[in-house]
């Protein structure tokens, strides 16, 4: 129904494309390696849990919702700046795997 009326519009209704391609292993250690190095300093249990989802994330969209609680961990033991200065950093190791308009910067 939906894409009749669309059609009728003359709207073109498609799904989102999703990346090429699907990880590999390798493709995310490529990625979780550094995010792990982001929060290498910080050494408590809030870490400790965060370690842990990141080495246990399966994708890469399930690493980049991970890096909210990589920030706050950062701005708990250091400060805003050095989390967005880090979080910013890893924007890089995730083009092409997420959509161009995900990978937005913390100011």
């Amino acid at each position: 129904m939906i894409t009749s009326f669309a059609r009728w519009l003359g709207v073109n209704v498609t799904p989102r494309k999703r990346s090429a391609h699907k990880a590999t292993l390798k493709d995310l250690a490529v990625i979780r390696r550094p995010l792990l190095r982001a929060i290498e300093d910080c050494i408590d249990q809030q870490a400790l849990r965060l370690r842990t989802k990141i080495e246990s994330a399966r994708t890469p969209q399930e690493l980049w919702m991970l890096r909210n609680d990589a920030f706050q961990l950062i701005s708990q033991q250091h400060d805003q700046s050095v989390a967005a200065e880090r979080i910013n950093a890893l924007i890089q190791c995730f083009e092409g795997w997420l959509e161009p308009k995900q990978l937005v910067r913390i100011k």
